[in-house]
C-alpha cells in the first residue's frame, strides 16, 4: 500500500510517499481501505519530532480515517465487510489501509458520506469529550472555546448548541464572520478585544461554565478570570506555549477544576469507550442536520506537504482533508 512515511524529522520535505506492507488485522481488529483522512496540528508536531507516534514498522502520521471495511479478524463478524466506517487511531491514518479495533469503529452517517467523514472523528470526539464528558456542559450553560475557526472549534460551536448551551469563541479578525455563520453567540477578535471581558459581559458577570482551550501560555490566567465559581477548564493543546504563570489563588478561590487531556495517549479501552459514547450520542445529530463537518480544503495524499503547510499558515476554517 501507499503511505506517508516519516524517515526523518523536520519540515514538510520529510514527508515521503512510500510503498509499505499492508497492516494485518488481529483477532478483534478490522482492516479498512481508507478513503480520506485529515491533517491535524498533532501531525505537524509529529513531523517535527515533537510528538512521536506509536511503535510501528514505519512511522506513518494520521490520527483519523474514513473508509470501507476490507477484512476482519477471526473474532469479528464478517458481515461488516464493505461497511462505511470512520474513527480515531494513534497513527497510521495517512495510508491506503489502516487496522483498528472493531469496537472502536463508528458508522458513517449516510448524510455525511465518504470522503467527508474523514473530517469528523478527531475533532468531534475531542470537542464532545472535552466540553460534555469531561467539562460537564449542559443545557443553559456557557462555554468559551478558543480557536473557534479551527477544526475542533467549528465542531465545538455546533456541539454546544446541540446540547442547548451557548458559546463564546475567540478567533482572528479574518475568521469572525465564519464563526458567526456557524452560530457562535459571541465572537471575540483576539487581537482587538479582551475575551475575559466579553465572557463576563455575556454571562452577567458570573463567568462561563466550561473553557475549551488549545492555546495555553498566557491564556491560562485569563481563562481562570473568565470561568465561574466551580467551573471547569479543559486543556487540549498548548499552541501558545507549554508554560504559564498561574494565579493559584484564583484557582482555589473559585474552586475551578483544570483538566488536561489528549486522545492519542489513552489506552485502547478508553479510546473504544469514548468512540462508542460519541457514536451513540452524536451520529444521530448528523442525520438531523444539527452537526456537519466543516471542510476548508481538500488535497490528494501526494499533496500532503502542501496540505500541512496550509494548516501551519493558520488560514483554514475547519478541516483540511487528504483524499486517499
Amino acid at each position: 500500500m501507499r503511505a506517508v512515511v516519516l524517515e526523518s524529522y523536520g519540515g514538510p520535505e520529510v514527508l515521503a510517499i512510500r510503498d509499505v506492507p499492508d497492516p494485518v488485522a488481529g483477532p478483534e481488529e478490522v482492516l479498512v481501505d481508507v478513503v480520506a483522512t485529515a491533517v491535524n496540528r498533532a501531525d505537524l508536531l509529529q513531523r517535527m519530532g515533537l510528538y512521536p507516534g506509536p511503535p510501528m514498522l514505519h512511522e506513518i502520521p494520521g490520527l483519523e480515517f474514513a473508509g470501507r471495511v476490507a477484512a476482519v479478524g477471526e473474532r469479528v463478524d464478517a458481515a461488516i465487510v464493505g461497511s462505511e466506517v470512520m474513527g480515531i487511531v494513534g497513527g497510521g491514518g495517512y495510508a491506503e489501509r489502516v487496522v483498528v479495533p472493531e469496537r472502536q469503529l463508528m458508522g458513517v452517517p449516510p448524510v455525511v458520506g465518504l470522503p467527508d467523514a474523514g473530517a469528523v472523528p478527531e475533532v468531534f470526539i475531542t470537542a464532545y469529550d472535552a466540553l460534555v464528558l469531561q467539562g460537564g456542559l449542559t443545557a443553559g450553560g456557557w462555554a468559551l472555546v478558543h480557536a473557534g475557526a479551527s477544526g475542533v472549534g467549528t465542531a465545538a460551536i455546533q456541539l454546544v448548541h446541540a446540547v442547548g448551551a451557548r458559546v463564546a469563541v475567540t478567533c482572528s479578525a479574518g475568521k469572525v464572520d465564519a464563526c458567526q455563520a456557524l452560530g457562535a453567540d459571541v465572537v471575540v477578535d483576539y487581537d482587538a478585544e479582551d475575551f475575559v471581558g466579553a465572557a463576563l459581559a455575556a454571562t452577567g458577570g458570573v463567568g462561563v461554565d466550561v473553557v475549551l482551550d488549545v492555546i495555553g501560555g498566557e491564556y491560562v490566567a485569563r481563562n481562570l478570570a473568565a470561568t465561574r465559581v466551580g467551573g471547569r477548564i479543559v486543556q487540549v493543546g498548548v499552541m501558545g506555549g507549554g508554560r504559564a504563570d498561574v494565579p493559584a489563588g484564583e484557582l482555589l478561590r473559585k474552586r475551578i477544576t483544570w483538566i488536561g487531556t489528549v486522545l492519542r495517549a489513552r489506552p485502547v479501552e478508553e479510546k473504544i469507550a469514548v468512540s462508542r459514547r460519541c457514536a451513540h450520542d452524536l451520529l444521530p445529530l448528523f442525520g438531523s442536520g444539527a452537526l456537519r463537518p466543516v471542510i476548508d480544503r481538500r488535497y490528494r495524499l501526494d499533496q500532503v506537504a502542501e496540505a500541512q503547510e496550509y494548516v501551519a499558515s493558520n488560514a483554514n476554517v475547519g478541516k483540511v482533508l487528504l483524499e486517499v
